[in-house]
């Protein structure tokens, strides 16, 4: 089969708002041929499937629902100039810069000057979380969730469990209510906030300290077999269970590139830049930090566009960039390499994630024995919740010394 050969300026991987925001801004900006490939029949990404509402600024747009959201993310980028294809699949890499890629059209060969990845981000789904027992109709993720309700029209079961804590567990339980589906109790392994265990929270218990065991049921999902910190088992009636957060970057397509990957967020090594490893190549969205807001990853494609634009000038690509790196109980910092001319991150701010409830935690910054910056946060940090640290001291570290380790003490 023929493969047809072409060149664009800047080729993008994914049409969520991530991958939107920056075709807008860039076609805006002035690059003349922007390009956005997209899996999936439709471009929007996950707000296409998320009828709540709170997307968009309330100031500029109104409390919009995901898909109107997404459909004016996608106006906004091909009203720029920028060209979204849909129903794309990207394959692989041919080369520095080059990507092949299938569609109804065919097979094609891609070379763009610089490329971008919002490949964005999924959750864990239950082989993944490792959760035993049969194999029954009934089980979902909240993506796989809102799309059978919302996109599908599909029936849902009558009473369902949510595994999980984070706030799209609410989105979740909220969709089944729109399915005419009783949600009978919420579990998580984390511990309570106080007085969430001893009353109901958005209308179904939730079970803290509390782990999912395993699935019963032949054909139909019937139970779900928890153990609680004390060690009890009970199982939970239900014919319908959504597995709720615990997200992962869709970084399948930085990895056969070569990119290098953070080993906290499990996406690529970037800089406050958005600058990978591999020259040319930037990453942008929930692919790098799942998860944030539509509206954070749409704001982060947007400013993507000025590091963009002065690749596309110069060429220059930094070398030798120091990692940051977190210990326990933090598990990861976005950004997570300081970058020679970078500036710093969003809103002047690094983006951490813990693995348990820290009250007022105080960070401590150093690089080769220095102290670069220590400060105490006024509010707790949560599981599965962002919470930032000011980027004030980024001007005291040496680009040329070793890795940067952010500690909680």
């Amino acid at each position: 089969m023929t493969r047809h050969e072409r060149t664009v300026d800047v080729l993008i991987v994914g049409a969520g708002p991530a991958g939107l925001g920056a075709a807008a801004a860039l076609a805006a900006s002035g690059v003349r041929r922007v390009e956005v490939l997209e899996r999936e029949q439709t471009a929007g990404g996950i707000p296409r499937h998320c009828h709540h509402g709170g997307f968009g600024s309330r100031r500029t747009t109104g409390d919009l629902s995901g898909p109107a959201y997404a459909l004016r993310c996608v106006a906004a980028a091909t009203r720029a100039g920028a060209t979204v294809r849909t129903g794309i699949t990207v394959t692989g890499w041919a080369g520095p810069r080059t990507l092949d890629a299938t569609g109804p059209g065919g097979l094609e060969r891609i070379t763009a000057r610089a490329v971008v990845l919002a490949t964005g981000a999924r959750e864990r789904p239950r082989s993944a979380r490792l959760v035993p027992g049969t194999r029954p109709e009934g089980v979902y993720t909240t993506g796989e969730l809102q799309q059978a309700v919302h996109l599908h029209h599909q029936h849902i079961g009558t009473r369902a469990v949510i595994v999980g804590d984070e706030p799209v567990s609410i989105a979740a339980a909220d969709t089944l209510r729109a399915a005419g589906t009783e949600v009978v109790a919420r579990v998580t392994s984390h511990p309570p906030e106080p007085l969430s265990a001893v009353r109901p929270r958005h209308g179904a218990p939730l079970l803290t300290r509390t782990t999912v065991t395993g699935l019963t049921g032949r054909g139909r999902l019937s139970g779900v077999e928890v153990r609680h910190q004390d060690g009890r088992t009970t199982t939970l009636p239900c014919d319908t269970v959504v597995f709720t957060g615990d997200w992962i970057p869709d970084h399948e397509l930085a990895r056969r590139g070569g990119v290098l990957l953070d080993p906290g967020t499990r996406g690529p090594a970037h800089d406050a830049a958005f600058r990978t490893g591999e020259p040319g190549v930037f990453a942008v969205g929930n692919l790098l930090h799942a998860v944030e807001s539509a509206g954070t990853a749409a704001a982060e494609g947007r400013a993507l566009a000025a590091p963009v634009l002065r690749h596309l000038a110069t060429g220059a690509w930094p070398e030798g960039r120091p990692a940051l790196a977190v210990a326990a109980p933090l598990e990861w910092i976005a950004p997570n390499l300081i970058g020679p001319g970078a500036g710093p991150p969003p809103d002047n701010r690094f983006t951490l994630r813990t693995g348990r409830r820290l009250t007022a935690p105080l960070l401590v910054v150093r690089q080769d024995g220095r102290l670069l910056h220590r400060r105490r946060l006024l509010l707790p940090a949560r599981p599965g919740r962002p919470f930032h640290l000011s980027a004030d001291w980024l001007d005291r570290a040496d680009p040329g010394g070793s890795t940067v380790r952010i500690t909680v003490e």
